[in-house]
């Protein structure tokens, strides 16, 4: 919990100089950038964590990593987080980063689960649906999972609309599993 305050915090702060220096989507393309690199690079991530291997050696590996890619300001937002020894936070960080940035442009996430991929005309009338839940813009996440058997589910911030096939199976079983017998007599 403490972290993720933390990592909160400091994503603000870059939010914030961002916007203020007018650089805020060059940070956003920096960060999007260290996200998906951590995510594919386990092996960066453990030496991020790691205590044995110094600041500077961590520093000069992420100069290398990211040469030329990544915005001075972030270069040296990332170098102050290893030299304050919060190096293991950047994956956390460039995520929050990333929230808070779609938050600041009004910009609202909604993941769409279905069984097979669903076809453009579909993903327009789930879109039209969800514009009339929210004042945001939309970013629609589509996933494919075959265990839902059909259906789907649609999940935007805290709220979820399940209307797969898995579920109503598992009710309708959970109905046949009580005892509707009453002795009548």
């Amino acid at each position: 919990m403490a972290n993720s305050r933390l990592t909160y915090r400091y994503a603000k702060a870059l939010l914030d100089l961002a916007v203020s220096q007018n650089v805020i989507n060059s940070c956003l393309s920096d960060m999007k950038l260290i996200k998906r690199i951590c995510n594919e690079s386990s092996d960066l991530v453990l030496l991020l964590k790691s205590p044995i291997v110094n600041t500077d050696k961590k520093i000069n590996v992420f100069k290398m990593i990211f040469e030329s890619k990544l915005s001075k300001m972030t270069s040296l937002f990332v170098e102050i987080i290893i030299n304050k020894n919060r190096e293991s936070l950047i994956p956390s960080i460039a995520e929050n980063f990333i929230d808070l940035h779609k938050s600041y442009n009004k910009i609202a996430t909604a993941e769409v689960i279905t069984a097979i991929p669903i076809d453009k005309t579909l993903k327009n009338q789930i879109e039209d649906y969800l514009k009339t839940k929210t004042d945001f813009e939309l970013d629609i996440i589509e996933k494919v999972d075959e265990n839902i058997l059909g259906g789907a589910i649609i999940k935007m911030g805290d709220h979820q609309l399940d209307g797969s096939i898995k579920r109503n199976l598992k009710e309708l079983k959970n109905t046949y599993n009580k005892n509707l017998y009453i002795k009548d007599f």
